[in-house]
């Protein structure tokens, strides 16, 4: 998609931004299509080809937000300003202490479960020593308890 953007081309501490039309995805620093005006913000200088942004608008091209609100003063386009950045949010003493108690306690759910995995997993190895332990009855010997509680239940009967 072509963007209508700035190119910073000024000095170390001395901006000053040439627009252009280019591939969203490309470099400002590269190659663009075309040269669309230039603003000096430092003395608020703007030269602008009004005609030509006119027609890269008509062919779908969009504006970065910062182009968009120069375009809206310079009366280039009739629309509203776009919100060009976020501010930073900055933390109260309250929400400081919303985050700390929001840490401990998943900090305290996850102790919770480790210490129910590890119960577990010491459950499971005592499961598998006890079934170790256990010396295995030969198959002779089952056969002959099996067959000493077969008459006693007939007895019963």
């Amino acid at each position: 998609m072509l963007t209508i953007r700035f190119a910073r081309i000024g000095k170390k501490k001395q901006p000053y931004y040439r627009l252009i039309i280019n591939e969203k995805t490309k470099d400002t620093f590269g190659d663009f299509l075309e040269n669309l005006g230039h603003y000096n913000p430092r003395t608020k200088k703007t030269v602008l080809k009004a005609d030509r942004i006119k027609y890269w608008l008509s062919c779908g091209a969009g504006t970065s937000d910062t182009v968009h609100n120069l375009l809206v003063k310079e009366g280039v386009i009739e629309a509203k300003k776009v919100k060009a950045w976020k501010p930073k949010k900055k933390e109260t003493k309250d929400d400081k202490a919303v985050g700390a108690a929001e840490k401990a306690e998943k900090s305290a759910e996850t102790q919770k479960t480790e210490e129910n995995l590890s119960a577990k997993q010491a459950e499971t190895a005592e499961d598998k020593n006890s079934e170790q332990a256990k010396p295995e009855e030969k198959p002779a010997e089952k056969e002959k308890s099996e067959e000493k509680e077969k008459p006693k239940e007939e007895k019963a009967g």
